[in-house]
């Protein structure tokens, strides 16, 4: 599948699969989608000190970047598990430019941690902050009761509706903790109702820039 990498809106880069007509992040902007989602409806939730997360759709990795400098504000323990099937390139992760968007030219090493490290390996990235890469499929995932915390970034339903089946979400309701929460861009009225089905409880919240809508959902 032919891919290129595009500026979103907000002078951030993500990658672009032209035979979808579908990219990693939206086109209004990257690192503002980031920050918005699951950041500012997400992790800003919680304010015990220890946290654990799982990504669905590791990608570019900028989530879990973008959470890294935010535990550093806040002072937070975070154990991080990114899930990802078909991993960009070291080309692509050279084009990506996270660090000089975000001003975290400290922090290099960091992002490239991230992604040179080995799949399947739990490692230290900081003091505060641990990440295991898990290459495999989602309906792979058998956690149970591990995560407070999901972002759920998988390519979106108009291309791969599969993701975002009631199996899937099943899958996510188990891997949460009590009063787990899961935040996703998504907004359709069938990924509620698959939500909603296994037992989840959903708010329909603002959206991010370009974006009118988008959900987060939590285990009671």
């Amino acid at each position: 599948m032919k891919r290129e990498i595009l500026q979103t809106l907000d002078g951030s880069t993500t990658i672009h699969l032209t035979d979808w007509n579908e990219s990693y992040h939206s086109k209004h902007g990257a690192i503002q989608e980031a920050y918005h989602v699951f950041i500012k409806n997400g992790l800003s939730l919680f304010q015990k000190k220890s946290i654990s997360i799982l990504e669905i759709g590791l990608g570019t990795a900028l989530n879990t970047f973008i959470t890294f400098l935010e535990s550093k504000k806040a002072l937070k323990t975070i154990d991080y598990v990114g899930v990802e099937a078909f991993p960009i390139s070291a080309q692509e992760v050279l084009q990506m430019n996270y660090i000089s968007e975000l001003n975290a030219e400290k922090e290099r090493t960091i992002f490239e941690l991230m992604h040179q490290s080995n799949w399947d390996e739990k490692i230290s990235i900081a003091p505060n902050f641990t990440l295991t890469k898990r290459k495999q499929f989602f309906n792979e995932i058998s956690d149970e009761n591990q995560y407070d915390l999901i972002y759920f970034d998988a390519f979106g339903f108009r291309v791969q509706p599969e993701l975002w089946s009631t199996e899937i979400f099943e899958k996510m309701y188990k891997a949460l903790k009590v009063n787990g929460v899961l935040v996703t861009y998504a907004a359709r009225g069938v990924v509620k109702r698959s939500m909603i089905e296994v037992g989840f409880t959903v708010e329909k919240l603002a959206g991010p820039p370009g974006k009118r809508e988008m959900f987060r959902a939590t285990k009671l």
